[in-house]
């Protein structure tokens, strides 16, 4: 996917998925506890199934989490990146 560059590791990832297409993602900034992983894309996709609103599924999921797991370990690293 072109020339590799040290330390620019998710960027690039998330760069080559934009370019081909894809308009929203959910990543994560570091290795993050799986069943913290599991609860959030949970609790993510049911309400966006619900509501159909990205934004307002990751802000309803990501309250959750925080109540769940006050360490901002468990929750700090998801990101929502939107280019719609």
């Amino acid at each position: 996917l072109g020339e590799v560059v040290p330390g620019e590791g998710l960027f690039g990832l998330k760069r080559a998925l934009q370019k081909s297409g894809v308009q929203s993602l959910v990543t994560s900034l570091w290795k993050v506890d799986d069943e913290a992983t599991m609860q959030f894309m949970t609790l993510f996709y049911n309400q966006l199934m619900e509501t159909q609103s990205l934004s307002g599924s990751f802000d309803s999921a990501m309250r959750t989490l925080k109540e769940n797991y006050p360490d901002p370990y468990y929750w700090g690293a998801f990101v929502l990146t939107n280019n719609r």
